[in-house]
């Protein structure tokens, strides 16, 4: 038996840290209960609920994942279920919620040749197979995305051998068929090199997980529709690696988007705008109620944040609202980033082209500069992007998460979704 401390009673959402301070304690607690009862290879638990049962789930199934696909000695698996059937309901919905941030872990941490731009769409094909009534997939290839004129996307993936994919998922849940969707957009580089502009040799392997934008938006279509949300989803993935060659994309390129702006490539490894760009141009047709796309886009990002937050940067108050609440109820926070004009004239002020991928003061407002380069090929009047590069991977700072990827923010998606749907 493993006896935890949830620290003080009825603490509450605290105004300071931006979570529900007890919701965060419960899942702190169980997790090191189970990981502990996990280290002296107990193989089943009986959780208690702790007066939140949700919370109690997913500190357990969140701290009891350890990514060992590739080792032969492997951890204890265990399985985890409530001591007693007082709150059954909630603890099911936090078990889904937590496997939905597996699942986006799962894919992070897998390995680059493992996870391939093809790969990754047939895992995700295969993932919500048993929600074929409510879920069409269309996977889309290299001719589509050619004929669709996506030359900033094409621009970044034509480095490498590996083809690339535009995932599409179509989620189906409100009764009302014509309900605008909810569009959820990721960035889905499955191995970022930094093309010409290389990246440093030191941690380029935590490039595998650039397509967390991608991952974290599929896991939550998946979590939604196991969850039955009464809401409409459409999930955009555009898949591809970024890799140096003979082939590849030259610093002083400039390529042309799917919406006819030209943009001047000054650097190759700013390659998430370039792709996410397309992705949005391409979104915009779906006639979507709201917008949010997910990406590990700027290392600026985490320079200012850290892995506390993610940065959110919208134009649209009540979307920062939707985000900011679901949140403070999941614990894994959003901070609001400006999307000021003084960044858009540097990315807007192109030698060659009408915008440049990257600010002409460099380094200065990275995070910034790559989010008003976003905004240029955005119409829509409730758009965030939410960069993801800081909270991308867990060290020891969240304690219910292992070292790893981290598969943040699915479960903030969810509960944004979730509200969306019961409030339509």
């Amino acid at each position: 038996m493993a006896v935890v401390g949830l620290g003080k009673n009825n603490v509450g959402v605290c105004g300071a840290e931006n979570w529900d301070t007890s919701k965060e304690n419960i899942r702190q607690a169980v997790s090191a209960g189970c990981q502990l009862l996990q280290d002296l290879e107990v193989s089943h638990v009986e959780v208690d609920g702790c007066g939140d049962a949700q919370s109690a789930a997913e500190g357990a199934i969140l701290g009891l994942f350890h990514y060992d696909q590739f080792k032969s000695k492997k951890k204890t698996k265990v399985t985890a279920q409530l001591h007693g059937s007082a709150d059954l309901a909630g603890w099911e919905k936090g078990v889904t919620y937590a496997e939905g941030q597996n699942l986006a872990r799962l894919l992070m941490e897998a390995p680059a040749n493992h996870i391939t731009p093809t790969a990754f769409a047939d895992a995700i094909e295969e993932k919500l197979t048993p929600h074929g009534d409510r879920v069409i997939i269309k996977k889309r290839s290299q001719s589509w995305i050619e004929e669709q004129q996506m030359g900033a996307f094409l621009s970044v993936s034509k480095g490498s051998e590996e083809p690339p994919v535009f995932l599409e998922l179509h989620y189906n849940g409100s009764p009302d068929s014509k309900q605008p969707p909810l569009l959820l957009v990721g960035k889905g580089v499955t191995f970022d090199s930094g093309g010409i502009s290389l990246k440093p040799s030191a941690s380029m392997d935590a490039m595998r997980a650039d397509m967390g934008g991608a991952a974290t938006v599929c896991a939550s279509i998946l979590t939604a529709a196991t969850l039955k949300l009464p809401i409409n989803i459409i999930g955009l993935a555009p898949l591809c690696e970024n890799m140096p060659s003979g082939k590849a994309t030259r610093p002083g390129d400039v390529v042309t988007a799917k919406n006819g702006k030209t943009i001047q490539v000054d650097n190759t490894d700013a390659e998430g705008r370039l792709i996410l760009a397309d992705a949005l141009c391409y979104g915009h047709t779906l006639n979507p109620r709201a917008i949010v796309n997910v990406a590990t886009l700027t290392g600026a990002m985490d320079v200012a944040l850290g892995s506390a937050a993610a940065g959110v940067f919208t134009n649209s108050d009540w979307l920062w609202e939707q985000l900011h609440r679901a949140s403070v109820v999941t614990g894994d926070r959003v901070w609001r980033m400006p999307l000021f004009q003084h960044y858009t004239k540097q990315v807007t002020d192109s030698q060659l082209a009408d915008v440049n991928n990257i600010g002409k003061h460099s380094r200065s407002g990275g995070a910034c500069t790559a989010a008003a380069f976003l905004k240029e090929f955005v119409t829509a009047p409730h758009w965030a992007h939410l960069d993801i590069a800081g909270v991308m991977s867990n060290k020891d700072e969240i304690p219910y998460l292992r070292k790893g990827m981290s598969g943040r923010p699915t479960r903030t998606l969810v509960e944004f979704a979730a509200g969306l749907a019961h409030s339509a």
